[in-house]
């Protein structure tokens, strides 16, 4: 039986840079993975995603060229080439991740499907492995239809992120179930490829995680490109028939039918735990929540780890790389034990425009601390020069702070959103009151001026409101 002094399960981004870093510090490492490196990010999430989105902004910019002066005729979509275009960023990015990169390391990379034997024997490939510490970051998977218990829904079939990646040909219609940041973003990337698309949502609202005023702003973006969006929509059925597949269901207006070529399933996701026989282990878990783990990332068995989204609370790949460091600095020297903070968590949703946040929303804000200790500043994307320049007002910034102006939550629907982020991120997590931000200088004509314009709106609220006006016009006068 061959020994570790640490193995890791699952060769997404927690398990590769876990399995880099342990290398680095000289532990004897073994990386299982069951498809291929790079995980669900690299085969089905952030990096195929974000090249068709850049592809169909690409389409829109073209099909809109002529608010700039330009005059562009014949311009077709080839879907099966930027399908390919897609696949070669792939490629590109998965270099990154090849096995003998990390074999170069003193990695041993086993592929295949493993499980427990007992709380420090894993077998894969019917071979045993010791670990004196494991981490698990198998990831997530799509929601499966059969578990939404909707009839015919698993008959009819449906698509989800990672079968829509393995089109040939573009659907003509398209219903997306369930409008999160999924469903948000393959319904625009569908609809400005050429699809008739129909967002279904079964809540108020899209993105239910967001700001209730920015959400409703980008659902209005989405209509007007054409994007039809069903809120408050229970499916009772769904009937593939006549060459279509039928959605029927109910909403406040009644009963609706809506009839499309394909379904795509974007209604959540589960966490791999199936098959790791993580009872023998000893780890406790929930087939819908995950791993249970502590701040520490240690899971009921304190020899053992779990990270990204297997563990939760947050399925992003940014957030699996910050668990990543925790749990591997946790299971080589727990001497020195530290704890995930997530007080400050930013995300984006990369639609366009981008929905961008970090903090608290306006409504949690004001449940958590009262209307009277909370203070909400706004700034237009119509008002910043660049964006206007370069035809991208819509949107808005909207920062939530406390009364003495520390900022409680930032969030931004504008054009590169998620770039601009990090300013306020960082303003959070080192505790820069707002004014500091208004008080830095900030480069003209650039989409982040608008960050400083609406940390400025926290001194139009002071010189503007209240006592101060008065008496600045009374030294003013005395000084003439």
């Amino acid at each position: 039986m061959k020994r570790y002094d640490l193995i890791i399960i699952g060769g997404g981004v927690a398990g590769l840079v876990s399995a880099s870093g342990a290398s680095q510090l000289g532990a004897r490492v073994a990386l299982i993975e069951k498809l291929s490196l790079g995980g669900d990010c690299l085969r089905a999430g952030c990096v195929p995603t974000k090249r068709l989105i850049e592809s169909a902004k690409v389409a829109s910019a073209v099909k809109g060229a002529g608010r700039f002066g330009l005059r562009v005729n014949g311009a077709k979509v080839d879907f099966s080439a930027v399908m390919e275009s897609m696949r070669k960023v792939q490629a590109k990015i998965g270099e990154n991740d090849a096995p003998e990169r990390f074999r170069s390391m003193g990695v041993e990379v086993v592929f295949g499907s493993g499980r427990f034997t007992d709380p420090h024997t894993f077998e894969v490939n019917g071979q045993r492995l010791w670990g004196r510490r494991f981490i698990i970051a198998t990831g997530s998977s799509p929601l499966d239809p059969a578990m939404l218990s909707i009839p015919g829904l698993k008959e009819a079939g449906t698509l989800n992120n990672e079968s829509a990646l393995e089109l040939e040909r573009l659907p003509q219609s398209i219903i997306i179930l369930g409008g999160g940041p999924i469903g948000v973003e393959f319904g625009q990337i569908f609809a400005r490829l050429g699809s008739k698309v129909t967002i279904i949502e079964r809540h108020g609202q899209l993105l239910s995680r967001e700001d209730k005023e920015l959400a409703e702003m980008l659902g209005k973006a989405l209509v007007a490109e054409g994007i039809d969006i069903e809120f408050g929509f229970e499916v009772k059925e769904v009937v593939n028939a006549g060459g279509k597949k039928a959605v029927y269901g109910r909403s406040l207006k009644g009963d609706k039918v809506f009839r499309a070529e394909e379904i795509m399933l974007a209604a959540g996701r589960t966490p791999n735990v199936g098959g790791l026989n993580l009872e023998a282990a000893g780890v406790e878990y929930d087939k819908k929540k995950g791993i249970k783990a502590d701040k520490a990332l240690r899971t009921t068995q304190k020899h053992i780890f779990a990270c990204g989204d297997v563990a939760g609370p947050y399925a992003f790949t940014h957030v699996a790389e910050y668990h990543a460091g925790i749990a591997l600095g946790n299971a080589l020297f727990p001497i020195f034990m530290r704890k995930a903070d997530y007080r400050v968590v930013p995300w984006t949703t990369f639609s366009d425009p981008e929905l961008a946040r970090v903090g608290l929303t306006e409504d949690e804000a004001r449940a958590r601390f009262g209307e009277d200790s909370m203070r909400v500043y706004r700034f237009p994307f119509k008002k910043v020069d660049r964006a206007v320049i370069e035809e991208e007002p819509e949107g808005l910034i909207k920062l939530v702070c406390d009364t003495k102006g520390r900022i409680l939550g930032a969030h931004i629907l504008g054009p590169g959103a998620g770039e601009l982020l990090p300013e306020y991120v960082l303003a959070m997590r080192k505790k820069i009151p707002v004014k500091e931000i208004s008080r830095s200088i900030h480069v003209y004509p650039t989409v982040a001026q608008g960050l400083k314009r609406a940390a400025d709106e926290y001194y139009r609220a002071k010189l503007f409101t209240g006592w101060f006006p008065k008496i600045a016009r009374f030294i003013v006068r005395r000084g003439r």
